[in-house]
């Protein structure tokens, strides 16, 4: 069975517009969602990959690497004849249990080689797998600080390094790291959710026509995936257009000077720590105008991604009675146009 259109999902605009930017560039460093169970977060990422084109690979190649031009780190292609064959797959997404070990996820000694063999080899672990893909952890509150530490350093050097029991490598790990969570179970902490790029809070819809709208989709889904998936394919189709041309887009998109001042301004009224900040504004505004067909980012698309990029960032003031988007929003309007 398919898995549900992204398309097809009711409301939830943050969501789906933090997974859109991400895609359109990855460099923006992933995206935590946070909000109540049921409201369409695993579904939304895992609805994602349905939107990206198949990607070819080296055949065999445990890290997915692109025939066109692999990975200078990556063990297996480095011994391969020169032209690569290749095969296309789907966009790797790849769950990450909340009770995985740090060996499952970066990798190991292959103990069944060790012993049938007498050789020391690695097995690869999810990180290898996620390569090219996207990491998805479900509960990542709730998932041990020492580990997500890890996971958001490889997300953002692309290279996940093993050192233990005598072997030591290197490979690949580019992935777009996606996290959600419910906040009635806690919150990362503030140095580890400063690491992800954006941060898109999910509710509860209370319009009851969507709700309604929500009951019938899922049930037709249900009833007939195929015939779900097939009504809704032409809208998928022009969604996949639209990502495809913000991607090849992204490159020439102009930042505008207006853009960055913004992006700075913004960051010091709110008084948030390290640069972070600006530089994920500036790279999310210039996505959303790649997105939307736009040849430059401007001040207005900063202040329009500026609760997503900066909610996660800011200072927790014990005197501070309003929550973080209305103070994102009273300095926006404090700030000259």
């Amino acid at each position: 069975m398919g898995s549900y259109p992204f398309t097809a999902i009711v409301g939830q605009p943050e969501l789906k517009l933090s997974l859109l930017l991400c895609v359109t560039d990855p460099t923006i460093g992933g995206v935590m969602v946070m909000g109540h169970r049921g409201t369409g977060k695993s579904t939304a990422v895992r609805a994602l990959a349905a939107l990206l084109p198949p990607m070819a690979v080296v055949r065999g190649c445990p890290y997915h690497c692109d025939p066109a031009a692999p990975s200078p780190l990556c063990p297996h292609c480095a011994k391969q004849p020169d032209p690569f064959p290749s095969h296309q797959m789907a966009v790797p997404v790849v769950d990450l249990p909340l009770g995985a070990t740090e060996d499952r996820v970066v990798g190991a000694l292959d103990i069944e080689r060790a012993l049938v063999e007498g050789v020391q080899a690695f097995a690869p672990g999810l990180l290898a797998r996620a390569n090219r893909g996207f990491l998805y952890i479900d509960e990542v509150n709730l998932l041990e600080d020492h580990l997500v530490d890890l996971l958001l350093d490889v997300a953002a050097s692309g290279i996940n390094v093993v050192e233990r029991e005598g072997l030591s490598v290197r490979h690949p790990a580019r992935f777009v790291l996606v996290g959600s969570g419910n906040p009635e179970e806690g919150d990362l902490r503030p140095q580890l959710l400063d690491r992800f790029g954006l941060h898109a809070q999910i509710t509860t819809i209370e319009d009851v026509a969507e709700r309604i709208e929500i009951v019938r989709r899922r049930r037709a889904f249900d009833a007939d995936p195929q015939a779900f998936i097939d009504h809704w394919e032409p809208t998928q189709a022009r969604m996949r257009e639209r990502l495809a041309a913000a991607k090849a887009a992204l490159p020439a998109v102009i930042l505008t000077d207006a853009a960055i001042v913004m992006a700075a301004r913004l960051c010091v009224a709110l008084a948030v720590d390290g640069h972070r900040g600006e530089i994920t504004l500036c790279r999310a505004a210039v996505a959303l105008a790649a997105l939307e067909g736009r040849e430059a980012a401007t001040a207005t698309d900063v202040k329009r991604v500026a609760s997503l990029t900066l909610r996660h960032r800011l200072r927790k003031d014990p005197l501070e009675s309003s929550g973080d988007d209305a103070r994102i929003r009273r300095a926006l309007q404090e700030l000259p146009a």
